[in-house]
C-alpha cells in the first residue's frame, strides 16, 4: 500500500495470481526478535529482554543474529533442523557478515555466523547492505539454479535474503525509498520468473515474508505485513482471509520437508 503498484508490479500480480493472504501478522516487532522468529519459531528470553534496550538507544551493539550464545533458540534453527534430517540446503546472505567495503570481485561474505551453515552458504551473495542491489544479490541465485538445473538437482531447501525493501528512509547518500522498493519488487519478479521456468518449478514452494513489520503503518493490525507462498499448488487460490502468522509459514515448510517442530509456536500453528 505504501508502495503502491507502480512502484512493486511484480508483488502486486505474484499476490493476484497466487494467493493473496490479506490476514497474515508476523510474530515480531523489530528485526532483533523478527529473525529469531522467522528461523526458530522463538525469540528466546536474551532477545526479548534485551531489544528494547538496543532500539531505545541505551545499548551500543545489536547481537540477536548468531552473534550471542545466550540468544540461542531451545531446539536450534529451520536450518539446523533441516540438516540433522540429513536434507541439502543453500544459504544466501542469512547470519552473514559481509567482507567492508564491497570488493569488485571476487568473495563479498567475510563469515558465517553457524558454524553448521557456513558450508552451504553462496560466499558471494551479499548479507545485509543497503548499498547493494538485491537485483545484483539475485543475479547470483540465478546463477547458481543455472548450476542446479544442469546436474539435474537443487536442494531441499533454499532460503534468500532480499533485504532492500526496507530501505534507507531519507537518510543522506543513500538509496531513495522508492527506488529501493523497486529494486527488491524486481529481483523478487526475476527470481520467481527464473524458479518457474526452471526443471524444479512442478514441486517448489517459494515462501516470502518479512522478519517485522515494524515502521509499517497498517490500519488493521502494526504486525500486518504481506506474505506470499508462489507454488504451482498455489496458483489461482484467490484472497485468503483466514489468520496466518510467522509460525504458520515456518508450520507449513516443515510438513513439506518432514521436519519435527521446533516450539510450542509453530506445533501448534
Amino acid at each position: 500500500a505504501l508502495f503502491g503498484e507502480a512502484i512493486t508490479p511484480n508483488l502486486h500480480k505474484l499476490a493476484r495470481e497466487f494467493a493473496l493472504l490479506d490476514n497474515f501478522y508476523v510474530n515480531a516487532d523489530v528485526s532483533a526478535d523478527g529473525h529469531n522468529w522467522s528461523a526458530s519459531a522463538i525469540a528466546p528470553p536474551y532477545v526479548q529482554r534485551m531489544w528494547p534496550n538496543s532500539y531505545g538507544g541505551r545499548r551500543g551493539h545489536y547481537d540477536y543474529e548468531g552473534m550471542e550464545r545466550a540468544a540461542m533458540p531451545p531446539a536450534g534453527r529451520i536450518w539446523n533442523n533441516a540438516l540433522a534430517k540429513g536434507l541439502s540446503i543453500r544459504n544466501f546472505g542469512w547470519w552473514a557478515d559481509n567482507v567492508t567495503p564491497c570488493p569488485k570481485s571476487g568473495p563479498v561474505i567475510a563469515r558465517v555466523r553457524d558454524p553448521e551453515l557456513a558450508p552451504h552458504t553462496n560466499m558471494n551473495y551479499r548479507g545485509f547492505d543497503l548499498d547493494y542491489a538485491d537485483v545484483d544479490r539475485e543475479r547470483v541465485f540465478e546463477a547458481e539454479l543455472k548450476q542446479w538445473t544442469d546436474a539435474g538437482k537443487m536442494p531441499s531447501f533454499v532460503m534468500l535474503r532480499l533485504p532492500n525493501d526496507h530501505t534507507s528512509g531519507v537518510a543522506e547518500g543513500k538509496i531513495a525509498p522508492l527506488s529501493a522498493a523497486a529494486d527488491n519488487d524486481l529481483a523478487v519478479g526475476r527470481l520467481v520468473e527464473a524458479v518457474s521456468k526452471s526443471p524444479f518449478w512442478a514441486s517448489a514452494a517459494i515462501f516470502i515474508l518479512e522478519d517485522d513489520a515494524q515502521s509499517g503503518p497498517d490500519h488493521v493490525d502494526s504486525h500486518r505485513s504481506p506474505a506470499y507462498v508462489i507454488s504451482p499448488y498455489t496458483r489461482g487460490r484467490g484472497v485468503d482471509s483466514s489468520m496466518y502468522n510467522t509460525t504458520s509459514m515456518l508450520r507449513t515448510i516443515e510438513l513439506i520437508l518432514g521436519l519435527r517442530p521446533m516450539t510450542v509456536f509453530d506445533a501448534s500453528a
